[in-house]
């Protein structure tokens, strides 16, 4: 295992992951996160290099301080041969299974790696998958004029506290935390009425991609959130990233919105693998 801290051998990381897209989507948005500013705290592990096999990524162990911070303690994982993934994967030194974390990326085989490390490592796992849509060129999405009493905006950190209770994930004092660091750190771009107060909005996450968005109800049905998802995505497609989102499985009016807006869906499912400690059992 190598932990990859040069400037020029993270740059050329990013363009070999670059040439595997849309596999390596997620560790792609990882590098290029750590590659401008690292905003995450995020750092790179290899196989070997520069002919890697399998590349993951996880926060700085000095940032993934607390063991049950899920929003934290999260990889993402690409690999060319999946036995040397497996082999990265079972690393203690790679990964801290004493942690909560989650492992995300857009290979098959990365639950079936899962699968087993939890079964050597004696952790439970949960897997989950999510439709990918990415979108070539959001310059030619189509967004309605905004409200001359609306206008575009970005997050800060008055808006976090909304943002947590209205995220289906949120609620919780490290849910507030990683949307805090999101607003603090990441492109965003948001609606705000005419007194100042928050109507739609979205943001980048660590790994490139579109991110909890939402408006909320007594503004939906007028196209907001169209317009955030242009703003944002035309900014971050300038600077060079990918443009996409994962969704639901079940999630098909906004599947439908992302088809009507000109994404194009991936036949690769997006794979959120979660790991937690057994709990101890103890002795009496």
């Amino acid at each position: 295992m190598l932990i990859l801290s040069c400037p020029s051998k993270l740059q050329l990381l990013e363009g070999i992951l670059r040439k595997s897209l849309p596999q390596t989507l997620s560790v792609h948005g990882a590098v290029m996160h750590i590659n401008r500013g690292n905003p995450a705290g995020h750092e790179v592990l290899v196989d070997s290099w520069p002919k890697f096999k399998a590349v993951l990524t996880r926060p700085h162990r000095e940032v993934a301080k607390d063991d049950s911070d899920l929003y934290t303690n999260m990889y993402a994982a690409f690999y060319h041969d999946l036995d040397a993934y497996r082999t990265l994967l079972q690393d203690s030194d790679a990964v801290n299974w004493a942690q909560t974390l989650y492992i995300l990326g857009h290979q098959d085989g990365l639950y079936e790696a899962s699968r087993d490390a939890a079964a050597a490592k004696q952790t439970q796992f949960s897997p989950s998958s999510y439709f990918t849509y990415l979108h070539p060129d959001p310059n030619k999405m189509q967004a309605r004029q905004l409200d001359p009493s609306l206008r575009l905006s970005t997050l800060n950190s008055s808006h976090v506290d909304l943002l947590n209770e209205t995220w289906a994930y949120g609620g919780s004092k490290h849910s507030r935390g990683y949307l805090a660091a999101l607003v603090r750190s990441f492109p965003n771009s948001c609606i705000l009425d005419s007194n100042g107060r928050l109507v739609s909005w979205s943001i980048l996450d660590p790994f490139g991609a579109l991110a909890h968005g939402y408006t909320l109800p007594e503004y939906r049905g007028q196209g907001y959130i169209t317009i955030i998802n242009k703003d944002l995505a035309m900014r971050v497609h300038a600077s060079g990233y990918p443009v996409y989102g994962n969704v639901a499985l079940d999630n098909e009016r906004m599947q439908n919105y992302l088809k009507y807006w000109g994404f194009q869906r991936l036949s690769a499912l997006c794979h959120f693998i979660y790991h937690t400690p057994k709990p101890s059992t103890g002795s009496i």
